[in-house]
């Protein structure tokens, strides 16, 4: 210290630590960098959380319990009509795309490892072998589709939307993969079996309205459930 009561500077010319300049102390971060190592980044968070898990497994148990009123053939046709289409369209319009195809992926593999959860009690692998496997399987790009378009409608995609979404993914894109693979199971022409299929029409549009109505009706209430709402959260595009 000098006469003055001042600190003299340091040969080296560093600030003193007398001065108050603590803004060269090298932190943790900076000592890293000085050794040329750098720090990983923070985590991302996990795009699957349990609460999706829990919804993923509720429609899973949705689609199975709509298959409990049984199935009805009909004009001789050897797909059976059932109620669980409409679980695939409300697990599209209320999940959005992959959730909604992975409960649908989940049920078909409970249902590929025994359990009797397709309408009139049927499971097996048998099922693939039946004139109604191109259907079960295309439920899983259906409820993608649907929940594809649902989600485009943003955080508040109108009935409209939702009765297209359901009829692309949960009718058209189903009858797509379905009819072929019933053609080859049963040996029919491709346009007689598109024919008979016709027969699903009334009710499937039934059933895609209805979708739509109560997919409406449930993200009014919890404006969290609209497939878009979960993509911001987790940042998906």
């Amino acid at each position: 210290m000098t006469d003055d009561g001042k600190t003299p500077p340091r040969p080296d010319g560093a600030p003193s630590a007398a001065s108050g300049d603590t803004s060269a102390a090298p932190g943790p971060a900076a000592a890293h960098a000085a050794g040329g190592v750098r720090l990983p980044p923070p985590a991302a968070p996990s795009a699957f959380s349990g609460a999706d898990l829990a919804r993923v497994s509720v429609f899973a148990a949705l689609i199975a319990v709509l298959g409990l009123p049984g199935a009805l053939n009909v004009f001789g046709n050897a797909v059976p009509i059932t109620l669980q289409t409409l679980g695939v369209m409300l697990a599209g319009a209320i999940l959005g795309s992959w959730r909604a195809a992975l409960a649908v992926t989940v049920l078909i593999v409970l249902v590929l490892a025994g359990l009797p959860l397709l309408a009139g009690g049927r499971g097996g692998l048998g099922v693939l072998a039946g004139p109604s496997a191109g259907f079960l399987l295309g439920w899983i790009p259906g409820a993608a589709v649907t929940g594809w378009i649902v989600e485009r409608g943003g955080r508040a995609p109108g009935t409209v939307r939702l009765v297209a979404a359901c009829l692309a993914g949960g009718v058209a894109v189903i009858y797509l993969i379905g009819v072929p693979v019933q053609a080859a199971v049963t040996g029919l022409p491709l346009a007689q079996t598109a024919l008979l299929a016709a027969a699903f029409l009334p009710g499937d549009l039934a059933k895609a309205v209805l979708a739509a109505l109560i997919a409406r009706g449930t993200q009014r209430a919890y404006p969290g459930a609209v497939p878009a709402a979960g993509r911001l959260r987790t940042g998906g595009n």
